[in-house]
């Protein structure tokens, strides 16, 4: 088995933890609802007690926030709501300070229609960017060009009268697709991404990258097998071989590791979603030409966390040359709230915390979600308050993602939890007022406080932050296995179950307890106990 080195021969984001901070909810500096980034600089130092290694913006740029900053309109400017280019300077400035590094979003799959791009591209067939987007004429009857279907509901195509064509949209009919193929659309994009570096970020997140390419013959997808679970969208009745995942975003790929190895130890991480999730990750991070790291949604929609899933999903990032290096997140902006999905509400605060402990445990990085080191449930929303288009959409069946997006609360007592001083633009979730931020401050038992404390272990041990990882046991219940560098290896014990277990008595080991939760040690397993033990050599 390769062994991977010590800290002081690694990258700074190699085995980092990401705090991922969705900017409308974290925190609002002007008293209108929505937070900013003056919000985020001001609360700074909350991430940086964590022991966070640096932080994740999902979008803040111009913007008429049909998705919510997913439908940029200026990939080179702040929006008004979010504040300006100086605050965000500030922001860099303050983060650095703080040790902190800075990543934040990057769309390149499409814009909003109200780009200058767009508007330039849909008023006629002829001109500089009459390509960049993807136009086709109908078929011969006047229906769509392939049967494509959009993530969010309805046909992949949207008629225009003024190109008399139909613009392809993976989203929403406002998201119209760019045309990632056309070297002049990725010379723009990365001109924005250039942007963003020379202001001193210090890292991307790629989203939906696989969706920005298409078969370019726009072929029909095939039909998906019914696999008996509920479809209730047209999207899901697809395969999506033609609509997605074209070979040539690899190529892309390596002009964005170019650009960003100009500037040094520069981040970048790609979301992958969809059939082919695990294969197009292994090739988006291949070897030292592609991206540092990517990750998927095998955790986000997963309805229990099982030690078979965290086996297999972990099996398939083995430590090899030329091997990607892997990303964890457990819950974001776009999936449920973890404890909502994985166990019973009496169970929550136990299972919380070995929760922790197994994200800062796995071998990769570790995504952290704003709240998650609270605890924050996910809130139902009721539907007069809905803000997500696709939860709108397919109302009631698609579970809205704003209750993964409520603010978060920094005092139990003070108005609007302390995030704004008026009514912000989602609801606090009912429960979320004891799990404040102060509240758990004062607590040392908090599961905030615990939190700091499984960060930092993570720090200080260069096995749990770059170690190998050796499946040992994983069966109904137990998950246990080995990280493991040159000079350190640890055995980390889970119980994912409320039943107490017996020790895997084949397994003992002689050590030292680095942890123990949930009253376990080396010799018990309580449930949703774990213990991390430091082998003796």
């Amino acid at each position: 088995m390769t062994l991977a080195t010590t800290s002081t021969d690694q990258p700074w984001w190699k085995g980092a933890v990401i705090y991922q901070i969705y900017p409308r909810s974290f925190q609002d500096s002007n008293h209108d609802g929505i937070g900013d980034l003056n919000g985020i600089t001001e609360r700074l130092e909350h991430i940086a007690r964590l022991g966070a290694d640096a932080i994740w913006i999902s979008p803040f740029f111009t913007s008429p926030m049909r998705d919510f900053g997913y439908d940029i309109a200026d990939y080179c400017d702040v929006d008004p709501i979010f504040g300006t280019l100086a605050d965000f300077d500030a922001l860099v400035a303050r983060a650095h300070e703080l040790g902190l590094k800075v990543t934040i979003d990057q769309v390149y799959a499409h814009t909003s229609d109200l780009h200058d791009w767009f508007r330039d591209s849909r008023a006629r067939r002829t001109g500089d960017k009459a390509d960049w987007y993807v136009w086709a004429d109908p078929k011969a009857d006047g229906t769509p060009p392939s049967n494509w279907q959009s993530v969010f509901g309805g046909p992949a195509w949207t008629w225009d009268a003024r190109r008399g064509q139909y613009y392809m949209h993976q989203f929403l009919s406002s998201q119209p697709q760019l045309n990632v193929h056309n070297g002049a659309v990725q010379d723009a994009l990365l001109g924005a991404m250039r942007f963003w570096l020379d202001r001193g970020v210090d890292g991307f997140r790629l989203d939906a990258l696989n969706h920005s390419m298409h078969d370019p013959l726009l072929r029909d997808n095939p039909p998906a097998p019914d696999t008996g679970k509920p479809r209730t969208r047209p999207f899901d009745f697809q395969t999506k071989t033609y609509s997605q995942s074209h070979p040539g975003v690899v190529d892309f790929i390596k002009r964005i590791r170019t650009l960003c190895d100009e500037y040094g130890a520069i981040f970048t991480v790609a979301e992958v979603g969809g059939d082919l999730s695990e294969r197009e990750m292994k090739a988006y991070t291949e070897g030292e030409a592609h991206l540092n790291s990517a990750y998927g949604f095998n955790f986000l929609y997963a309805d229990k966390l099982t030690p078979k899933l965290v086996a297999d999903t972990v099996a398939r990032w083995p430590d090899e040359p030329g091997m990607g290096w892997p990303s964890w997140a457990f819950e974001n902006h776009d999936a449920p709230r973890a404890l909502s999905r994985w166990c019973a509400p009496e169970d929550r605060d136990a299972f919380a915390r070995m929760k922790m402990a197994l994200l800062v445990a796995l071998r990769g990085n570790a995504i952290l979600y704003q709240g998650e080191e609270l605890g924050l449930t996910q809130v139902d929303i009721p539907f007069e308050r809905l803000q997500d288009p696709e939860a709108i959409a397919n109302w009631p069946l698609t579970l809205s993602r704003d209750g993964a997006r409520t603010p978060l609360p920094w005092a139990a007592d003070a108005t609007q939890a302390g995030f704004s001083t008026v009514d912000p633009w989602l609801p606090h979730g009912e429960d979320h007022l004891a799990l404040a931020v102060d509240a758990q401050e004062a607590d040392p038992a908090s599961l905030l406080n615990h939190s700091r404390a499984m960060l930092a272990l993570r720090r200080e041990n260069p096995a749990l932050r770059l170690g190998s990882l050796e499946i040992i046991v994983a069966d109904e219940a137990r998950l246990v296995f080995r990280r493991r560098v040159a000079e350190q290896s640890m055995l980390c014990v889970f119980n994912l179950s409320g039943e107490a277990l017996e020790w895997p008595l084949d397994k003992a080991v002689i050590g030292m307890a680095n942890v123990c939760i949930n009253g376990a040690d080396n010799g018990s397993l309580p449930p949703y106990g774990a213990v991390l033990i430091e082998e003796s050599n």
